[in-house]
């Protein structure tokens, strides 16, 4: 079976928070956070995720998807549909859409939790709530091996 390494990303209007999968598929690791402002756009963005996949040698990127608790898309939910059609575009990969609801949420608990001020919380929220997102859906994928099967035999077709 092909080795299935994947990059997480948490979108956000300001930022991008990045993590990928460890060598063993076990855990999802935090990368970096992605800034953006007026100087930096986000052709910008998708020029450093590209990178990041090559270096990871990412055969897929799983996107946050943050719906609203009743299930419905908002506004930032289709802009997350929008970042992952360009995104796939770009890079050819895979790009997942992964049900986000909570993660930030746990991100924050879990900051607090660790008494961080709110200096150093801002810097790795955004981090954190990536390696959540990834952790989740690498987690459904152990539990789900046939999904993990077809994901892996979809990658594989676009690769040859």
């Amino acid at each position: 079976m092909e080795k299935l390494s994947l990059i997480g990303l948490d979108y956000g209007a300001a930022t991008v928070g990045v993590a990928a999968s460890d060598g063993l598929f076990l855990t999802a690791q935090p990368i970096e956070v992605i800034r953006r402002d007026r100087e930096k756009m986000l052709r910008e963005t998708y020029r450093r995720i590209e990178e990041i996949a090559e270096e990871r040698k990412a055969n897929a990127i799983v996107v946050g998807y943050p719906k609203h608790l009743s299930g419905d898309i908002g506004s930032r939910a289709r802009a997350s549909e929008e970042f992952a059609q360009a995104l796939a575009r770009r890079t050819g990969l895979k790009v997942i859409l992964w049900d986000e609801r909570y993660t930030t949420v746990s991100a924050h608990r879990i900051l607090d939790e660790a008494e961080l001020d709110y200096k150093k919380k801002a810097e790795v929220v955004d981090k954190l709530a990536a390696v959540l997102i990834l952790q989740s859906f690498m987690d459904y994928l152990e539990n789900k091996p046939e999904e993990k099967t077809a994901l892996l035999e979809e990658i594989n077709g676009r690769e040859g």
